[in-house]
Order: C-alpha cells, then sequence, then structure tokens
C-alpha cells in the first residue's frame, strides 16, 4: 500500500473510534523517520484529549489494524493530540483559528524568505490572508498550492 492508501485505511478504521468517543479526528500520517514507520493517529476532544483517550484509541485501532492486516511494513503507532502548534489542515481548523497567531512555511520564497509568521484574517479554498507579525505590520495574501504546512504558533505567556 502507498503512504495515501494506508492514510485512507486507517482513517476509515479509525473514524467510528473517534465518534464513539466523541473525539475530534484532527489528521492521520504514515511517515518514515530514520529506519522505522510511524502510523500516527492526531485526535482531540472539547477541554483536550487525556493520555488515557489516547491508549483507548490507540488499543482499539491496533485490534482492528491487526484484523485488516494491510499494512506490510513494520510501524509503530502512536496516538496523540496535536499539540499546541497543531496543523491546520481542515476547513473548521483555519475558521476556529482566525484571528489567531500562525506560521506557515512556503515551498519557494517570497523575496528571499521561505517561513512566516503573522496573525490569520481569513482563508478560502485558494488564498490565505495573514497581517504579518513584524515591524511593517502588513496584509499578506498567499496562494495556498504555495503553502507546504500552516500551524498554530507557540505563543509564550
Amino acid at each position: 500500500m502507498k503512504k495515501i492508501e494506508i492514510e485512507q485505511h486507517c482513517t476509515e478504521l479509525v473514524t467510528p473510534i473517534i465518534k464513539a468517543g466523541d473525539f475530534e479526528l484532527v489528521d492521520v500520517e504514515y511517515v518514515k523517520e530514520g529506519a522505522d514507520y510511524y502510523l500516527r493517529v492526531y485526535a482531540d476532544k472539547a477541554g483536550g484529549i487525556t493520555i488515557d483517550d489516547c491508549v483507548s484509541i490507540s488499543r482499539a485501532l491496533e485490534q482492528k489494524l491487526d484484523e485488516a492486516d494491510k499494512i506490510r511494513d513494520a510501524y509503530i503507532l502512536e496516538v496523540s493530540s496535536p499539540g499546541l502548534t497543531r496543523p491546520l489542515k481542515k476547513e473548521k481548523d483555519f475558521a476556529r483559528s482566525i484571528g489567531r497567531l500562525v506560521d506557515i512555511r512556503l515551498y519557494k520564497g517570497i523575496d528571499g524568505v521561505k517561513e512566516l509568521s503573522g496573525i490569520l484574517e481569513s482563508y478560502n479554498d485558494n488564498e490565505v490572508t495573514i497581517m504579518k507579525d513584524d515591524d511593517e505590520h502588513r496584509e499578506l495574501t498567499i496562494n495556498r498550492h504555495e503553502i507546504s504546512m500552516i500551524r498554530l504558533a507557540f505563543v509564550q505567556q
């Protein structure tokens, strides 16, 4: 199976578990780091997800993955919170992040800059607009296909 097929397969298996526990599925990723493959499931819930929640999801998903037995490579299953610097991937991620500080990494730099920060002002299917977090405080609109990653920024309080 290819990476995208594994992620879709896992999403199909974990979705009923997520719904039954009143959780939110944030993301599923299958990556190789060094010699190891990782199948990562990021989940959340109102008030925050706990370690016990992650263990519960992991055990139920592990059983379903073993029964299906479709992933050929050995992998490590991880279920966790998306964290404070969660990626913005779905429409609801963008909607709840309006007015918040985001970090953006670009495939190709704008004026030689590949990493930007700013307050998320607006978004649509094609563009993201931020108020740059710099001395100029200027509005910047970026085509979404130019963005390799966008996530909430870590803000120390």
